[in-house]
């Protein structure tokens, strides 16, 4: 497993060579305490780059939806199928995988790291997922409790998820939100924000524009 390391940096705003329009970056939250965070990392991002998010029902109940940025429009389950009537209607799930230059789930809980080793979906975040086109870069920032961080179900889901090609941003040890102390933590906003903005900015300067045209 490759894990890629958090770095905090100041930075002048993300020029893409030869693109006529900012980066499209799809965030996604899954059912983690840690999505208190989520408007956060939403701002960071929307202030250089197109940004779409995606909630899971579980995560609503930690999101709050006035934090987000007003230009990032936030999809949820309930509209999935809400602009389907007919057979040549927009499939949601498929749309946001098309806008996508890349893919970022902050924070990833355990529960979803199962549905997406497993090849589970029945929620808009991993039917984008699993529709996911993986020439295009997908992060995850997991966050659960330690002892569901160091469960052998989790290092296999990790292996599962890293053959296809998912890249890891790895969690932190600090005071969790269930009073436990230990590794488990989703990495701070700033720190997923900075390992992002710097891979699309190494792509830039090699050369490799894969996923963001």
């Amino acid at each position: 497993m490759a894990y890629l390391e958090p770095v905090m940096t100041e930075r002048e705003p993300l020029q893409v060579s030869g693109a006529p329009r900012k980066p499209r970056i799809l965030l996604a939250a899954s059912g983690s305490v840690a999505a208190i965070k989520f408007g956060n990392l939403c701002r960071c991002f929307s202030e250089w780059a197109e940004v779409k998010a995606v909630a899971t029902e579980a995560s609503l109940h930690f999101i709050d939806k006035a934090s987000l940025p007003k230009d990032v429009v936030l999809y949820t389950d309930e509209d999935e199928w809400s602009s389907w009537n007919k057979i040549g209607d927009s499939v949601l799930h498929i749309e946001l995988r098309r806008w996508a230059d890349i893919m970022v789930i902050a924070p990833l809980s355990a529960n979803t790291l199962g549905k997406i080793a497993g090849g589970l979906f029945d929620n808009l975040l991993t039917c984008v997922v699993r529709a996911w086109d993986y020439s295009k870069p997908l992060f995850v920032a997991p966050a659960m409790n330690t002892f569901m961080w160091n469960n052998p179900f989790t290092e296999r889901h990790l292996v599962s998820i890293d053959e296809l090609g998912i890249s890891l941003i790895p969690p932190v040890t600090k005071r969790l939100a269930c009073g436990d102390y230990g590794n488990g933590a989703m990495a701070e906003p700033s720190l997923i924000h900075s390992t992002i903005r710097l891979f699309l900015e190494s792509r830039t300067q090699t050369g490799d524009g894969r996923g963001v045209n």
